[in-house]
C-alpha cells in the first residue's frame, strides 16, 4: 500500500445488512440514521481528526432485481465523502446480499464480482483517488455464523464448505478489481482471536490450538498459501485488517477470558504473530467497547499497538468501530459503543468527551512514535 492511510486513527460506520436467523433484515446504516446524515456525520468526523473512514454500500438496496443497479442509496454518501475530502475504505459485502441471490449457488462468485466491479466504477466516477475496498467483511465469522445457525443456513451441512465458497468469491472479485484498477488497495477484515485450552490435557491443548489457527485460514487461502485450487494470490491482500474486541479471547467451548487473567494473551503478541506470518501492512479494522469501558479499552489497544510497532510490526491504523451508537443485532438494544451518540432531535450527535480525550492523547503518542522512526528509516535506506 503506497503512502499508507490518510489518518492513523480512523472511524467506522456499522454497515451490516444481513438477515438474522429469524429472517429479519438488518440495515444498520439506516438504523443509525447515517443514510440521512452522511454529510453531517462525515463533517463531524473530519472536525474530530478522522481523515480515513470505513463505510459500506448496501448490496440489497442497489441490486433490486437481477443485474439492474440503482445507486441512489449510495451516491449521496459517495458525494459527501468527496465533498469533505475524506478517504473511505468501502465495504462491498458486509454480510448482506439481495434475497434473490443464493450465497451458496455456483454463480455467487460471479454475481458478487459483477456487483463489486459496478460499485467501484461508480465510486471512481466521483473520486480521482485510487479505490480502497474491503471486498468481503469477516469471511471467518460469516462462515461460522452460517454453520452454527446464527445466520440463516445456506449450502450443504458440511464444515468448511461455506468458507471456501466465500474465499472463491473473494478471489474472483479481488482479481477482477486488481486487473481493472492496478493501483487499488485491497483491504480485508478478519477476526483476531485467541483460544485457550480448558485444561492442560494433551487433547485439549491440541484442539484449542487447532481452533486458534483456524483464524488464519481465510487469509492463507486468499493469498494462495494454502488451498491453492481456490485461486489465491499474494497480490490480493494489500493490507491485513484485523477485528479485535474485548470478547475475542475465550476458552475452547467455554467462556470469555477476561483481560488481566493469566490466560489472556497480550494484543501486541498477536499482532506481531500476524505481521511475521504475512509480512504485509496491518490495521485494526475494527475495535471498540461499550459504556464506561470505552476509553480504558482504547488506552489498552493503543499501548499494545505501539508495543507491536516497536517490535517491527508495520501497523497502518486503528479504526474505532462503530463510531456511532447503534441498535444491537439480536434485540435492537441500545449499544453505547461509539464516540458519537445516536442522532438527537436537532439532527446532531453528542460526542463522548472521555473517549475523545483519550483519542486525542493517543494521537499525539502515535505521532511522536512515527516521527521518531522516520530518521531511522531514512538512515536504513541511505545505508543500502
Amino acid at each position: 500500500m503506497a503512502g499508507g492511510f490518510d489518518s492513523f486513527l480512523q472511524a467506522g460506520f456499522e454497515c451490516s445488512s444481513h438477515r438474522r436467523q429469524d429472517g429479519v433484515r438488518l440495515d444498520l446504516i439506516r438504523a443509525t440514521s447515517h443514510d440521512r446524515h452522511a454529510d453531517r456525520d462525515y463533517r463531524l468526523c473530519r472536525e474530530l481528526g478522522f481523515r480515513t473512514l470505513r463505510d459500506g454500500v448496501r448490496w440489497h438496496l442497489v441490486e433490486r432485481s437481477p443485474g439492474r443497479y440503482d445507486w441512489s442509496s449510495w451516491m449521496p454518501v459517495l458525494e459527501a465523502a468527496e465533498a469533505n475530502g475524506l478517504q473511505v475504505i468501502w465495504d462491498l459485502f458486509h454480510y448482506g446480499s439481495p434475497d434473490f441471490v443464493d450465497q451458496a449457488g455456483p454463480d455467487f462468485p460471479k454475481r458478487f464480482t459483477d456487483f463489486a466491479m459496478a460499485a467501484v466504477e461508480v465510486q471512481q466516477s466521483v473520486s480521482d483517488a485510487p479505490p480502497i475496498v474491503c471486498p468481503l467483511n469477516e469471511i471467518s465469522f460469516q462462515s461460522w455464523a452460517v454453520e452454527v445457525g446464527y445466520f440463516p443456513r445456506v449450502g450443504p451441512d458440511q464444515k468448511g464448505w461455506f468458507k471456501r465458497q466465500l474465499v472463491r468469491t473473494a478471489v474472483m472479485a479481488a482479481g477482477a478489481i486488481r486487473r481493472r484498477w492496478p493501483r487499488a488497495t485491497l483491504c480485508w477484515a478478519e477476526p483476531l482471536v485467541h483460544v485457550a485450552p480448558p485444561s492442560h490435557h494433551r487433547n485439549d491443548v491440541r484442539a484449542a490450538e487447532q481452533a486458534r489457527l483456524g483464524q488464519f485460514q481465510a487469509y492463507d487461502w486468499i493469498i494462495g498459501a494454502d488451498e491453492p485450487e481456490l485461486g489465491g494470490d499474494p497480490s490480493f491482500v494489500d493490507v491485513v485488517g484485523l477485528n479485535f474486541y474485548p470478547h475475542n479471547q475465550w476458552y475452547r467451548d467455554g467462556p470469555t477470558i477476561p483481560m488481566g487473567h493469566h490466560e489472556y494473551r497480550p494484543l501486541a503478541d498477536m499482532l506481531v504473530e500476524v505481521a511475521e506470518r504475512y509480512g504485509k501492512p496491518i490495521f485494526l479494522s475494527e475495535t471498540g467497547a461499550e459504556g464506561s469501558g470505552k476509553a480504558s479499552w482504547f488506552h489498552y489497544v493503543c499501548s499494545e499497538v505501539r508495543d507491536a510497532m516497536r517490535r517491527g510490526a508495520r501497523i497502518e491504523g486503528i479504526c474505532w468501530y462503530p463510531i456511532t451508537a447503534y441498535p444491537g443485532w439480536d434485540n435492537s438494544r441500545h449499544a453505547e459503543a461509539g464516540l458519537l451518540s445516536t442522532v438527537t432531535a436537532d439532527g446532531a450527535r453528542h460526542v463522548d468527551e472521555g473517549l475523545l480525550a483519550e483519542m486525542k492523547a493517543q494521537r499525539i503518542l502515535f505521532d511522536e512514535l512515527r516521527a521518531s522512526r522516520k530518521p531511522r528509516a531514512r538512515a536504513a535506506v541511505a545505508a543500502r
